[in-house]
């Protein structure tokens, strides 16, 4: 039975600190001393103030590297961001100025190593640093996100899965959510971190986890040794069954979690989160799939008025589904895999996700 920590916190050094301290330090935690070779993997997926609630808050960062290298570890930051430079994260984001005095490096994922995640992936490209580290330090986000209901800390480990390199296993697994989901558990369980925490002071709620969803103050960290048990308790905390998350539900099927978790501390249930709508990334008769995509399961839907076209969506879709005029951008139902990595990398909040109506009266009917 993994443990996992529940405690209430701000974004205040002498909060964060000693809590971070506290959980690295625990029974369950890694033993870190000299020499040890640690990954620190935060959630970076763009450049974004910490008060935006995209990626974990740069106060929780120090804490973990300044924990490391008074063990006398040899310490790394790094990931892979989904739009935008490492360099960009890392300044925009606060993580320069939160890091500065500390003899870390942090640089972005770039080499990769074939690791075989098994059935039915088989050997996938994971970053070498990530493979190579004798510990890895999970640092997660608690948001919602519009193809998987939750990214947090199992998800975070796809972060690892260099560059253009995540699209394509979107656009392979997309379209199946709970492929995609075993997918992600199969890459947590060949890189299997030692510790993971999951920022939930400023979580995030909506049509996350990018810049289209709604940051929300819950004031709570938690962490433990297995993400799985850690993940279950964000999943209780935040009203939604466990079983409903991709990651969950393949997990348990799998047999990598059996559901067993001691919490240490006050589980507090939200009745009032806001979770995305998700449709159905497939569904109806072959023979109606192109009517079935066009105008009744949900799928990204453009603001024109609030696009800038930069470029971002286009450039990081897949399926190349997404074509733009002086206008605006447009998207092509019929190759669209509804992996929503768009409205993700969307830097200006002009791409939601949105059932069309005929699926909405067809909800009503089913539902009455």
């Amino acid at each position: 039975m993994s443990t996992v920590f529940i405690r209430k916190a701000e974004y205040d050094d002498a909060v964060i600190r000693p809590l971070v301290f506290e959980m690295l330090a625990s029974a369950e935690a890694p033993v870190i001393d000299a020499g040890t070779r640690v990954l620190i993997k935060p959630n970076f997926l763009s450049p974004a103030e910490p008060e935006k609630a995209l990626t974990t808050h740069p106060l929780i960062l120090r804490a973990a590297a300044e924990y490391c290298l008074e063990g006398g570890a040899r310490v790394q930051i790094s990931d892979s961001p989904a739009t935008g430079s490492f360099a960009k994260v890392m300044k925009k984001g606060g993580y320069e100025e939160a890091l500065k005095g500390l003899d870390v490096v942090a640089k972005p994922f770039e080499e990769t190593v074939a690791v075989d995640v098994g059935d039915p992936f088989g050997s996938i490209d994971v970053a070498r640093d990530a493979m190579d580290a004798d510990v890895v330090i999970n640092l997660a986000k608690l948001k919602t996100h519009a193809m998987m209901m939750l990214t947090l800390g199992v998800k975070n480990l796809f972060g690892c899965i260099v560059g253009i390199q995540k699209p394509e296993w979107h656009l392979r697994t997309g379209v199946d959510r709970h492929m995609f989901g075993r997918l992600i558990v199969n890459i947590y369980e060949a890189l299997r971190p030692a510790y993971t925490i999951v920022d939930g002071i400023l979580a995030m709620e909506g049509q996350g986890p990018g810049k289209s969803g709604t940051p929300r103050h819950l004031g709570v960290m938690l962490a433990g040794k297995d993400a799985h048990a850690v993940d279950h308790v964000a999943c209780l905390m935040t009203g939604m069954d466990p079983e409903s998350l991709e990651t969950q539900r393949n997990a348990r099927e799998m047999g990598v979690y059996k559901g067993d978790v001691h919490i240490n501390g006050d589980l507090n249930i939200l009745n009032d989160f806001q979770f995305p709508e998700l449709g159905s990334l497939a569904m109806g008769p072959e023979y109606l799939g192109r009517f079935m995509r066009r105008f009744v399961i949900q799928q990204p839907v453009a603001n024109n008025k609030a696009c800038k076209l930069c470029g971002e969506c286009w450039k990081y879709c897949p399926a190349q589904a997404i074509s733009h005029t002086d206008r605006g951008i447009s998207f092509n139902t019929d190759t669209c895999i509804r992996c929503y990595c768009c409205l993700e990398v969307c830097p200006h909040a002009a791409i939601r996700a949105k059932k069309p109506l005929a699926g909405k009266i067809i909800d009503w009917f089913r539902n009455r």
